[in-house]
């Protein structure tokens, strides 16, 4: 008799688990803006050239950094003047930038922050006498000057401290300024070499759209709100005939040619790039067969351009009280934001 083979019991196969879904990636955070300060003295009308070359690029820069602007009343005072006279200009500064369009960062009064004038001592502190002495703008403007003052020697200190207090990794600067951003690089790299990390060490930007605007009577030099001649120096608060007869009456070249040349043709030159920054459009666009045609058209582009920032300029002066509350507001959040560096700068060194 033949057996029937038994056959193993069939296990039931237990279920496939569950594939789980992939961890979602984590979100990468988007990298912080850059942070940029930037100061404007309070000393001079501001000029066609303080606009295009300076204002209009730190208006842009609101765009694609976080932006902190300073009227520098302090840096006033390293020659001499008259206090009324340094009050009224220091708000005169300050409404204008506020009418050009830096009204969407802090935009404050230096001399109502004291941490810049004590971290300016932590800086003079930090800094060597020799440096001091070798920066050029303390040669040029102590050589011009009778009585000259400590301010003007240390105010190096006082710009480095400017820009440290903010954190600033981007600092706009033209090449006069250039010497004293070199120095507060190396002022906070000592700092914290000797007493420990605490400032970020700051790099220079030129912003790619500012204009050099050459004065219109001596195009060779730079238009300058301290110029001896108003003649070739248009202000931002000027009335368009004056506009218009300093534009027409500005200094051109010999010849009859109309071309970018700043070597050879530095008057023609100066009014293509005054136009090119008022309308929009590159200095190679533009062409002219007479002196006067290009004069005509970079008045009325100036005149159209600066329109704006005069009237907003006269309703913002025409309520004072609105004017110190945005500055009062201004300097209360700089206050605070820079509380936490400044007290970490005082343990650093030993203070407190």
């Amino acid at each position: 008799m033949t057996s029937t083979p038994v056959q193993p019991p069939v296990r039931a196969q237990a279920p496939a688990p569950a594939r789980m879904p992939a961890p979602a990636a984590a979100p990468v955070a988007a990298p912080a803006p850059r942070r940029v300060f930037s100061a404007f003295q309070a000393s001079g009308r501001l000029t066609l050239g303080n606009y295009l070359g300076a204002i209009l690029p730190a208006v842009r820069l609101q765009d694609e950094a976080a932006c902190v602007y300073a009227v520098a009343d302090l840096h006033a005072l390293t020659v001499r003047h008259d206090p009324a006279h340094l009050r009224a200009r220091t708000r005169e500064v300050a409404t204008l930038l506020l009418a050009s369009g830096l009204d969407r960062s802090p935009l404050y009064l230096q001399s109502r922050v004291p941490a810049h004038t004590e971290l300016s001592y932590l800086m003079e502190s930090t800094a060597h006498d020799g440096e001091m002495r070798r920066m050029i703008q303390f040669k040029e403007k102590s050589a011009a000057q009778e009585e000259v003052r400590l301010s003007l020697l240390t105010y190096p200190a006082l710009m480095a401290a400017d820009i440290l207090l903010h954190r600033a990794d981007l600092v706009p600067v033209g090449e006069d300024q250039r010497q004293h951003l070199e120095l507060t690089r190396d002022l906070a790299l000592r700092f914290n070499r000797r007493y420990g990390e605490t400032f970020v060490v700051p790099e220079a930007v030129h912003p790619e759209t500012a204009a050099r605007v050459m004065d219109l009577a001596v195009p060779t030099a730079k238009m300058s709100k301290s110029a001896v001649s108003e003649a070739g120096t248009v202000y931002l608060l000027d009335p368009p005939a004056d506009i218009r007869r300093k534009i027409m009456r500005a200094v051109t070249d010999s010849g009859s040619g109309v071309r970018h040349d700043p070597a050879a043709k530095p008057g023609v030159s100066n009014l293509l790039v005054i136009l090119a920054a008022c309308s929009g459009r590159p200095v190679a666009s533009l062409s002219y067969g007479s002196y006067g045609a290009l004069k005509k058209d970079t008045a009325e582009a100036v005149i159209e351009a600066l329109t704006p920032v005069r009237e907003r300029f006269a309703v913002l002066s025409a309520d004072p009280a609105e004017l110190d509350r945005l500055l009062a507001a201004a300097a209360a959040r700089v206050i605070e934001e820079t509380s936490g560096l400044m007290a970490a700068a005082r343990r650093a060194i030993g203070l407190g």
